[in-house]
């Protein structure tokens, strides 16, 4: 068997050139989803099928978000009907518990949610951070990111970002909701709080972030533990539940909204 080779050169244009062309697709989207948790793969897989533009920013260069810590690094997680429905939907094996209790890999459940995500259309890119929103007033909404790449960040160098347009913003970043907690500092207009979560009531938790999971202002949406520091909400730990079920639930929202 002979290998085909490549120049240095050659493996660089191909690079440049298939990266710019996915770039100038994700300037202007229907969805930006920040964050590639749990929740941000769902809704991104979810938002996708639906034929909605999707793209998903990662600061970090991988996917999975806090799946892969499982609980204490001990590398299972546990989730409840009716989010199991959503993992087998990715192609998951659960191993059932009890009655409607289950538990599976981390490695698993990262890697199938992200491959689902990425079949039904949705683009994940990573080492990309989003450190601020564009808005319009009349009405006053969200209308997109402004990103920036996270290398430049940890280097702490002064470079100007760049901007997408997006029909929705869904902030899927976790305990800090960092996409929120910009707006809450920047755009007083909103009068958005961010008091952040509360300790571990993880059935109370579950309940909780499935049911105000959704926009919390015009454009812009939370999901997962996001939604939790929005609504001082108790943390829950490793079942991850409500995670995928608001993820699917937010996606919906957003379809319903834009196809108007």
């Amino acid at each position: 068997m002979e290998l085909k080779t490549l120049e240095e050169h050659q493996i660089s244009q191909i690079i440049i050139e298939e990266t710019l062309e996915d770039w100038k697709s994700i300037t202007n989207v229907d969805v930006v989803i920040v964050g590639a948790g749990p929740s941000g793969l769902v809704a991104g897989k979810y938002a996708a099928e639906k034929g909605l533009k999707t793209v998903i920013f990662e600061r970090r260069l991988s996917f999975g978000g806090g799946i892969g810590g499982g609980g204490m690094l001990l590398h299972k997680v546990v989730v409840t009907s009716p989010a199991d429905e959503i993992l087998r939907d990715a192609g998951c094996r659960l191993k059932e518990i009890s009655n409607g209790v289950y538990a599976l890999d981390t490695a698993e459940m990262m890697a199938k949610l992200a491959t689902a995500t990425v079949d039904a259309g949705a683009k994940i890119i990573f080492g990309v951070t989003v450190e601020d929103v564009i808005f319009r007033t009349d009405p006053l909404r969200i209308t997109g990111v402004v990103i920036q790449w996270s290398a430049v960040h940890l280097a702490q160098l002064h470079v100007d970002p760049l901007g997408i347009k997006a029909r929705a913003v869904i902030d899927a970043t976790g305990h800090d909701a960092e996409v929120l907690t910009i707006v809450s500092k920047k755009i007083p207009e909103f009068n958005l709080k961010i008091p952040y979560e509360k300790s571990m009531y993880a059935p109370l938790g579950e309940n909780l972030v499935l049911e105000k999971a959704g926009e919390i202002i015009p454009g812009l949406y939370a999901t997962g533990m996001a939604v939790a520091a929005v609504y001082n909400l108790p943390r829950m730990g490793p079942i991850f539940s409500s995670m995928l079920l608001s993820g699917k639930k937010v996606a919906e929202l957003v379809y319903e909204k834009l196809k108007k």
